[in-house]
């Protein structure tokens, strides 16, 4: 068994790149730190031996999605809110989730289905 970490960004919002992927760190690191540092899946994936896979969603009601069924699976996740100070016109927006890291199966369950980014 593997462990993995998938990252989720909105594709609506038509954010830089270097916005998406500071968004995705933002959202990556921000669920390590919500993963229980005794997990074989956190430990397994800090050995090296996990993924981190970016995917992308349509809208502000499927990231929630996503995100709402993780919090429910129990899996370490985090919802990023950017504060729009160089982008969204200075108005707080939604723009990633990361889920895991947590074993492959865990988090296909929740992410499976999406496009990569």
């Amino acid at each position: 068994m593997t462990s993995k970490q998938v990252i989720v960004v909105r594709n609506d919002l038509n954010m830089r790149k270097g916005k998406m992927i500071a968004q995705g760190a933002h959202a990556s690191l921000a669920a390590f730190m919500e993963a229980d540092p005794d997990d074989p899946a956190l430990l397994d994936w800090l050995d090296g031996a996990g993924a981190k896979i970016a995917v992308s969603v349509p809208s502000e009601e499927a990231l929630l999605d996503v995100y709402e069924r993780a919090r429910a699976a129990g899996l370490p996740c985090a919802l990023i809110t950017d504060a729009g100070r160089t982008e969204f016109g200075g108005v707080p927006t939604r723009t990633a989730v990361a889920v895991g890291p947590a074993w492959s199966d865990a988090v296909d369950a929740i992410t499976g289905e999406l496009k990569l980014l």
